[in-house]
């Protein structure tokens, strides 16, 4: 198994065992993870820190607005919002390719990876 399947696994598992979640689209989750790059290999690059405004902020301008093409608004806000509520705002361990999944799932942006 390639070590890109094996982070894509484990992204899976977080989100069906710790975060509870059913109907995840691992095709979806695999074309996420893949355009987040090399990026899943890095320890602090892999992970989303929530409770930073500047990490946020690149999330939102670099992702929503920039990669999926966007308008700025109180939608993108309130997604990333919920986003962080799904994954638990005290989790040390917010998976970049997840939290990228969760925001294309709740912002209906699926067409962009298919």
């Amino acid at each position: 198994m390639s070590k890109f399947q094996e982070k894509v696994d484990s992204y899976y598992e977080n989100m069906t065992g710790k975060l509870g979640l059913s109907n995840v689209d691992k095709d979806l989750l695999t074309a996420v993870t893949k355009g987040v790059g090399p990026n899943i290999y890095k320890a602090d690059a892999s992970l989303v820190s929530s409770s930073d405004k500047d990490e946020m902020d690149r999330v939102k301008n670099n992702f929503l607005i920039k990669k999926l093409g966007l308008k700025d608004g109180a939608k993108l806000d309130d997604a990333i919002a919920k986003v962080i509520d799904i994954m638990g705002s005290s989790n040390k361990n917010k998976y970049r390719a997840v939290f990228y999944y969760l925001l294309v799932k709740e912002l209906g942006q699926e067409k962009a990876y298919k």
